[in-house]
C-alpha cells in the first residue's frame, strides 16, 4: 500500500507543474507511458528474481526505488525529473505486484486464510487512493505544496523498510537468477480463441486508467473548472478505487456475461463521462467515473476468469504474465498516442477518442466473446491500471 501510495503522490500536483514549470500535455502523457513501461519491465524480467535472491532484498529494493523517485520529485523544474521519477515508480510497483505480494502470501497467518488475498486484491487500489488524496490535501492546504507530500511518503517508506528488515525471510537463496530474467509467456491451445477478446477488454479499460493518470489534474482544471489539488486527487481516485468493487460482483455472473455486461456498462459510463465534461459538472463526472471503474473491475475479472478456466495450475504464471503484459502495453500505447494528439486536440477531444476505443472493444466483445469450457474459476479482484 505504501509503494502504490508513493506512485500516486505526484499525480495531484501535475496541474501545478503544468502551470509553474511549463509542462505540456505531451509531457504528462509521457509520464504515464514510462510508468507503465517500468511496471511491465519489472513484472516480465524481475517478477521471479525473488525466488532466487529472497523476498526481503527485492522488497527493500522496491522501497528504495520508490524513495529515490520521491527524492527526485523534491526538485521538479521540468519534465525530465518527473519522467525519470515515474519510471522508477513503475519499476517499484512492478516489483510490488510480484515480489511484495508473494511476501505477503508467504507470511499470511494460517488462521486468517482470507487476509492475504484481500490485501493482494485491494491493497494496490487502496494505496493509490490514499496516496492521491493525502498528496492533494497536503498540496492544497499544507505548507510547501510541491515538497511536503514527498517528505511524508518518504517517512512512511522508511517505517515500512524498518518493519520489513525485522521480518523473517521466507525463501532460501538458490542459483538460477539469470534464467529467471527470461520472460515466460504461455497461452494453452484451448484458451487461444478466448485471448483476442480478453485482450480487447484489457486494452480498452486500462487505456482509460492511463488517461486518468496523465490528465486527471488537467481535466479538473481545464474541463471542470477547479484548480484545487484535492479535486485533482478525487478525479484520479474516482476511477481507480471503484474498480476494486467490480471484481467481487463476478460471483453473480459467468465469465462471458461479465465481459459483455462489463463492457456495455463501461462504454455507457464513458458516454456519461463525456456529457459531464461537456457540462463541466464535477459531481456527475465523479459519479460516472466511479461507475466506469466498477465496470472495469467486472470486465477485467471476467476476462481473467475466462483465460484461467481451462488451464492447469502450473500454467497459470505464464498466462498471468501475458495478461499483465497485454494490460500494461494497452495502457502505455494509447497514452503515447494521446500525447502526440494533444498537440492539436483538447482534453475533451482526447476523451472522445478513448470513448471510441471503448466502443470498438465493446462491439468486439459482444460479437466474439465465448464461454470457456469450464466456468468455475473465481479470480480475486485484479490490479487496475496502477
Amino acid at each position: 500500500m505504501a509503494i502504490f501510495a508513493a506512485s500516486a503522490t505526484p499525480i495531484p500536483l501535475y496541474d501545478i507543474y503544468r502551470r509553474s514549470d511549463g509542462l505540456s500535455y505531451s509531457d504528462l502523457s509521457l509520464t504515464a507511458v514510462v510508468y507503465f513501461v517500468g511496471a511491465v519491465t519489472a513484472l516480465l524480467f524481475f517478477g521471479r528474481i525473488s525466488n532466487h535472491l529472497g523476498r526481503k532484498p527485492v522488497t527493500l529494493l522496491s522501497f528504495a526505488l520508490a524513495a529515490v523517485a520521491c527524492v527526485i520529485f523534491l526538485d521538479v523544474d521540468s519534465a525530465t525529473p518527473l519522467i525519470i521519477g515515474r519510471l522508477l515508480l513503475g519499476l517499484s510497483c512492478g516489483l510490488a505486484s510480484s515480489t511484495v505480494t508473494s511476501y505477503i502470501v508467504d507470511n499470511a497467518p494460517p488462521a486468517l486464510h482470507w487476509l492475504a488475498a484481500a490485501i493482494v486484491s485491494c491493497g494496490g487500489m487502496i494505496g493509490l487512493t490514499l496516496g492521491a488524496l493525502a498528496s492533494g490535501s497536503l498540496a492544497e492546504y499544507g505548507p510547501y505544496p510541491e515538497i511536503l507530500c514527498y517528505l511524508v511518503i518518504l517517512v512512511v517508506l522508511a517505517i515500512c523498510t524498518v518493519l520489513v528488515m525485522f521480518s523473517p525471510e521466507t525463501v532460501k537463496r538458490t542459483p538460477g537468477i539469470l534464467a529467471s530474467l527470461r520472460p515466460r509467456f504461455s497461452m494453452p491451445h484451448a484458451d487461444r480463441r478466448l485471448y483476442p477478446v480478453a485482450a480487447c477488454t484489457f486494452v480498452a479499460t486500462w487505456a482509460l486508467g492511463g488517461f486518468y493518470q496523465a490528465f486527471g489534474p488537467s481535466i479538473a482544471a481545464d474541463q471542470l473548472g477547479s484548480q484545487n489539488a484535492l479535486t485533482a486527487a478525487l478525479v484520479f481516485s474516482s476511477f481507480m478505487l471503484p474498480s476494486a468493487v467490480g471484481g467481487p460482483l463476478n460471483k453473480f455472473l459467468t465469465p462471458v456475461n461479465a465481459q459483455r455486461i462489463g463492457m456495455i456498462s463501461f462504454t455507457l459510463a464513458l458516454g456519461a463521462i463525456l456529457l459531464s465534461l461537456k457540462m463541466s459538472a464535477i459531481f456527475l463526472f465523479l459519479t460516472t467515473s466511479a461507475l466506469a471503474g466498477i465496470a472495469q473491475g467486472v470486465t477485467l475479472t471476467g476476462s481473467i476468469r475466462s483465460l484461467l478456466a481451462d488451464i492447469a495450475p502450473q500454467e497459470r504464471a505464464g498466462v498471468l504474465s501475458l495478461i499483465y503484459a497485454t494490460s500494461y502495453t494497452g495502457a502505455a500505447i494509447p497514452s503515447f498516442i494521446s500525447g502526440q494528439l494533444s498537440h492539436f486536440m483538447n482534453l475533451f477531444q482526447l476523451a472522445v477518442c478513448y470513448a471510441f476505443l471503448a466502443g470498438v472493444g465493446c462491439l468486439i466483445t459482444l460479437l466474439f466473446a465465448r464461454s470457456p469450457h469450464h466456468e468455475d474459476v473465481m479470480t480475486p479482484v485484479t490490479h487496475s491500471s496502477s
